[in-house]
């Protein structure tokens, strides 16, 4: 089959026309009005052109004007548009050219553009193919684009269109003034090149094609001479992120992005999401807060419309905010307190109330106790730890996948003992509530500077385990430093590799990684890449002085001679208050270190249940009802049961959703909160002013440094050399290695006393957090100036790069 009519031409043969051809025949199907045409399938263009049976269908649409366009295989995805990246040409007339146009549409999948545009989607070049078609040419007397949901701000239930007169080329190629148009409801004003009447068919078409094609859609469109509507084209918006799931209650809710609390924007994988909804559920329940943990693109996101309603919790909502969640959060609770759709109604249940008697009870002496004896507390929580890493080792008798599966859907993953929960809460007041009594005592940083170099954190230990691997591997530096990680690793398992004492780093700390909390993710034990990548870091670093070791002791040591000064201050100007707030300063330095301690035990139990499902994986795998053993990692465990114990055959579901996982770990913007109806609310929020060449964002840790910017996305392929400047939309403890060897910390999101700020502060780097887009606005190399204090990160010289 060479050349097939659009009218005969269905959704699955995508493979045979490409995705407009097949996306025209589905609108023509769904009795759209499109122009008549044909497509030149890609069997036809493999070879020689069929030239022969192109102008015979050419003749049959009747001759004369055509418009001649592109249409790969990879084109009209749902993540990728490869709008404008292939060739169209209008008004093409004759055979002869005709026939150099579709030769020039085949031409343009190995262009520049397409190629590039191919290498940042992550699409293999041999596996894409070009189909062309050809439609009758409609003179428009005006023309443009549907948006069936805004693109800007993501609400689903506004429609943008652009319009300009004669061709829609001028519209979708910005080369000329455009009438922009908000459709917002069933009124529509008369302005611009469009009438109210047009308006409304736009609308209406619009939904039709947005009910029949699953998702908001970007349309091509245009009126003729008889004020005939046509539509040119649609397909998927791919820029939007996904919407909260629909709900049966009818006013707007607002949901909070969760994940980055934990230092992960990427998303979960299916059955990493059911443990961590459960633990983010938990933590708050003991607080007292009931929160529903929604699925939003593979992030969890909370649903806090009842807190923002409740007249008790929504005044002490933004605040509560400030310690996991930052600014950027708090910000967007603010606009929503301040939104009539979000006014406090009388409370219903007590479900969003504060903490019960008892639980307040429990915490109160808890904290207390951590407070008045920090040392005891400590130890008691050292001896919790070693408890839960024992007590969660599976039995040696589980052999068949049910036995398996009973021992992971029995392990709770909420429960963490007061002995781990309270001291680190003690440590987390005692960190924040200085900075509040000494208001105009301390200096602005001094605060952070007293937090800086603070002991007891397993995250810096585990960071200067490694750095002291490095110090023992030097003599095998060019090893490390010239061989790439991945192949280090082979040879780490085949045993082949010098022993630089890595697999006792392993034996202790190897249940961690990136994105660790999320259960479908590998540990380092299993896939040791990213540590073989912060060792090559590590080795390039050669300046004693910057030596980790020496950094975090000297940070330490600035902190307790700031402690001392800030104590004479504060005892004289303010004697109650003053003893207060150094009372706590001491008590932080004593146990706020211990917060990473709480997630660093339940990895324990996380690391059991992936490997038992593991073992399940590789069961199913070779009952052919898996592909690959962590193929299990993309189902629910209601599935595994499934699997398990009826041989369900899950191999497509598991497709389909690695293939959403693939598309979302792509998307490097994640909003901070959603509406229901899809509304990033940060779009609607006001832009704060600064000055030209300067980021603003939150200073999080102190200090002042230049160097050249390391724009990081995954940490296991980031080099980064003394002096750098990491830039990232967030981390997590499987980033903080990086930052021996860095000058200097920014990201795009967190809070003061997350886990990078925190540990950007025991190192004395300065940090910056919540700058809004810096993983785009910076460019890798640029030369910037942090300034953790007054929180900007600045281009010395626009554009300029390292030397």
């Amino acid at each position: 089959m060479q050349v097939v009519p659009l009218s005969d031409i269905t959704a699955d043969m995508a493979d045979l026309v490409g995705g407009k051809a097949a996306g025209l025949g589905e609108l023509i199907h769904h009795g759209e009005r499109v122009p008549p045409g044909f497509c030149i399938t890609t069997d036809a263009l493999t070879g020689d052109l069929p030239a022969a049976e192109i102008t015979d269908a050419y003749r049959h649409l009747g001759g004369g004007p055509v418009a001649v366009r592109s249409s790969a295989t990879a084109e009209d995805l749902p993540d990728a548009s490869f709008a404008g990246q292939q060739d169209t040409l209008l008004d093409v007339t004759g055979d002869a050219g005709l026939l150099a146009a579709v030769d020039a549409c085949r031409a343009s999948l190995h262009g520049p553009r397409a190629t590039a545009y191919r290498d940042a989607h992550h699409i293999d070049h041999d596996t894409v193919r070009m189909a062309v078609v050809v439609q009758r040419m409609v003179a428009p007397t005006v023309s443009g684009v549907l948006f069936t949901a805004n693109p800007l701000t993501g609400n689903r239930t506004q429609m943008l269109v652009d319009a300009a007169p004669g061709l829609g080329t001028a519209v979708v190629d910005g080369a000329t003034t455009v009438d922009h148009y908000l459709l917002d409801g069933p009124d529509h004003h008369d302005t611009g090149c469009l009438t109210p009447a047009q308006l409304a068919e736009l609308h209406a078409l619009g939904q039709r094609l947005q009910h029949h094609l699953g998702s908001p859609q970007d349309v091509e469109w245009a009126y003729d001479h008889d004020g005939t509507l046509w539509v040119l084209q649609s397909r998927p918006i791919t820029t939007l992120f996904p919407p909260p799931p629909p709900t049966d209650k009818p006013e707007p809710r607002v949901y909070l992005e969760f994940g980055h609390v934990q230092g992960m924007l990427q998303p979960v994988t299916p059955m990493g999401m059911s443990s961590l909804k459960a633990v983010i559920a938990a933590m708050l329940a003991a607080l007292g807060v009931r929160v529903d943990i929604v699925d939003i693109g593979g992030r969890l996101y909370g649903d806090l419309t009842d807190q923002a309603r409740d007249p008790a919790t929504r005044k002490r909502l933004v605040k509560l905010l400030a310690v996991d969640f930052g600014p950027r959060a708090q910000a967007v609770m603010q606009h929503v307190l301040a939104d009539p759709r979000f006014a406090p109604q009388p409370r219903r249940t007590r479900t969003a109330g504060g903490p019960t008697a008892r639980t307040a009870g429990r915490a109160a002496s808890g904290v207390l106790r951590a407070l008045t004896r920090p040392d005891t507390a400590r130890e008691r929580m050292l001896d919790a730890i070693d408890r839960m890493r024992r007590t969660c080792a599976a039995p040696t008798d589980l052999t068949t996948p049910a036995d398996r599966l009973r021992f992971v859907r029995d392990q709770d993953t909420t429960d963490s003992p007061d002995e781990i929960i309270w001291p680190i809460m003690a440590g987390m007041l005692a960190a924040a509530l200085p900075s509040y009594l000494l208001k105009g005592i301390a200096a602005p940083g001094e605060i952070h500077t007293v937090l800086g170099g603070m002991p007891h954190n397993v995250t810096i230990e585990m960071d200067l385990a490694l750095w002291h691997v490095a110090q023992h591997a030097t003599d095998h530096r060019r090893l490390l430093l010239d061989t790439p990680p991945a192949e280090l690793t082979a040879r780490h398992r085949q045993g082949t590799l010098p022993d630089i004492g890595l697999d006792r780093f392993l034996d202790t700390y190897g249940h961690r990684g990136v994105a660790e909390v999320d259960l479908g993710v590998p540990r380092w034990e299993e896939d040791p890449t990213p540590v073989f990548a912060m060792l090559a870091n590590y080795l390039r670093l050669t300046d004693p002085d910057q030596a980790p070791d020496r950094r975090f002791a000297r940070a330490a040591a600035t902190a307790e001679a700031t402690l001392t000064d800030l104590a004479t201050r504060a005892r004289r100007r303010r004697p109650v208050r003053g003893r207060l707030a150094v009372f706590l300063l001491r008590r932080a330095r004593a146990l706020a270190g211990l917060r990473e301690a709480g997630k660093f035990a339940g990895l324990y139990r996380l690391r059991e249940m992936r490997r038992q499902l593991l073992h399940i994986g590789a069961d199913l795998t070779d009952a052919k009802l898996l592909d690959r053993p962590d193929d299990v990692m993309f189902l629910t465990l209601d599935e595994v049961h499934d699997a398990v114990h009826h041989g369900t055959d899950h191999r497509d579901t598991v497709t389909a959703r690695a293939a959403t996982h693939r598309r979302e770990l792509r998307r490097r913007t994640i909003p901070v909160a959603l509406l229901s109806d899809g509304t990033d609310l940060e779009t609607v929020l006001p832009a704060a002013p600064a000055a030209e060449g300067t980021l603003r964002g939150v200073g999080a840790a102190p200090g002042r440094v230049t160097g050249p910017a390391r724009i990081v996305h995954d940490p296991a392929t980031a080099r980064i050399e003394p002096g750098d400047v990491i830039v990232a939309a967030t981390t997590d403890p499987g980033w903080t290695p990086l930052f021996l060897t860095a000058a200097g910390l920014v990201t795009e999101t967190g809070a003061v006393m997350a886990h990078g700020p925190t540990v950007a502060r025991e190192y004395g780097i300065p940090a910056v957090i919540c700058v809004p887009d810096a993983t785009r606005a910076i460019t890798d190399g640029q030369l910037v100036t942090v300034d953790g204090a007054a929180g900007t990160v600045t281009a010395l010289r626009p554009g300029a790069t390292a030397p």
